[in-house]
């Protein structure tokens, strides 16, 4: 297959733009595949109530078909139609935070099919906060089901050219655009239970969905490393965002952190490994190794929740054996500090070091 790749950039005319995401739209609602951004991270859309397309989905990712699918909309007006109710809480969390970086998990309507939900009776949903993306689902029907468009497993792309690295040729088209400004998928929140449930963590936190609805719980398989529980979400179950090399996160006093960083990062340098460093800004002169990224200050996460993926994805073209990252689980900014910490550990398969 050959991959249309479609720049839309500040030179484009509104009418350019128009056109542009016409074919786009034209290509999802015949059963293709086309990769757009979004203010978290790049999707790969299809037809979220053609099963043929959600089948496409799963192989072009190399995903298993047990992993549900997210569907997106472009206004409230769709959700009726695609859920079999709407709970109370749910239309205050959608009136506070979509169009925006929330999932939320209802009772699916029969419209739905069971390809896309990874066979489940309950559909994830998505108002993005992106103008390119918005306009693309109005052109698309309306639903268009979009999970990251990366290669199962990989970090997700927050920018075009990642895309095409995993994508090229199994997919029709990638929509080339700016960055993602976010970084990090969305929260998402189960809404079939009395107590909004959290099922992955995001800039959305615990505290600001609270201060909405009240009660909030957190499920225990977020930060677990060992569950056989089928994923009720996606990205619950299986590896996600892994790098090429091994990824360590190292945790305790700060100094002592970075010695132990520091020391393995020379032993294995010396061996003949080259050796990567995700650390904060107040750290981060103190690190030595083959490549050391700059995650921002610890008081603010948003830049190390912004450049994770980037900097996994840059590990890998410098060809990096081994990685170590500090931990970002005392991390502060009201909770989104957990949300980069569950990225960590799925990407580092869960291998922690506590010095």
């Amino acid at each position: 297959m050959e991959t249309a790749i479609v720049a839309i950039g500040d030179t484009d005319t509104s009418e350019s733009i128009d056109e542009k995401l016409s074919m786009a739209g034209d290509i999802i609602r015949r059963g293709g595949l086309v990769a757009f951004p979004t203010e978290t991270v790049y999707g790969l859309g299809g037809d979220a109530l053609n099963p043929a397309s959600s089948r496409k989905i799963y192989a072009a990712k190399g995903r298993p078909s047990d992993n549900p699918l997210i569907i997106h909309i472009a206004d409230m007006a769709a959700l009726d139609y695609i859920v079999g109710e709407i709970p109370e809480k749910a239309a205050k969390l959608a009136d506070a935070f979509w169009p925006g970086p929330l999932t939320m998990i209802f009772r699916k309507s029969a419209v739905v099919p069971d390809q896309t939900t990874g066979g489940l009776d309950t559909v994830a949903v998505r108002m993005p906060n992106h103008p390119l993306a918005l306009l693309l689902i109005k052109k698309a029907g309306g639903y268009v089901a979009a999970p990251s468009a990366n290669l199962s497993g990989k970090p997700s792309p927050t920018l075009a050219k990642y895309v095409v690295q995993d994508l090229d040729g199994r997919i029709d088209m990638i929509l080339d655009a700016d960055g993602a400004e976010i970084g990090l998928e969305s929260t998402i929140v189960d809404l079939t239970g009395e107590i909004p449930l959290i099922l992955r963590p995001g800039c959305i936190t615990q505290k600001m969905l609270a201060g909405v609805v009240g009660e909030t719980d957190m499920d225990v398989t977020i930060y677990d490393s060992d569950t056989a529980q089928a994923p009720r979400a996606p990205g619950m179950k299986y590896r996600h965002y892994a790098p090429q090399g091994e990824l360590v996160i190292v945790e305790g006093e700060p100094q002592r952190v970075v010695s132990y960083i520091n020391a393995q990062a020379a032993a294995q340098e010396a061996s003949g490994m080259r050796t990567g460093v995700i650390g904060t800004q107040e750290h981060l002169a103190q690190y030595h190794a083959s490549s050391v990224k700059n995650a921002g200050s610890r008081s603010d996460v948003h830049e190390a929740a912004k450049q994770l993926y980037t900097f996994l994805r840059e590990f890998d073209d410098e060809e990096i054996d081994c990685m170590y990252a500090e931990s970002f689980r005392d991390a502060q900014d009201e909770g989104f500090g957990q949300a980069v910490m569950n990225r960590l550990l799925k990407a580092a398969g869960h291998r922690v070091i506590h010095v």
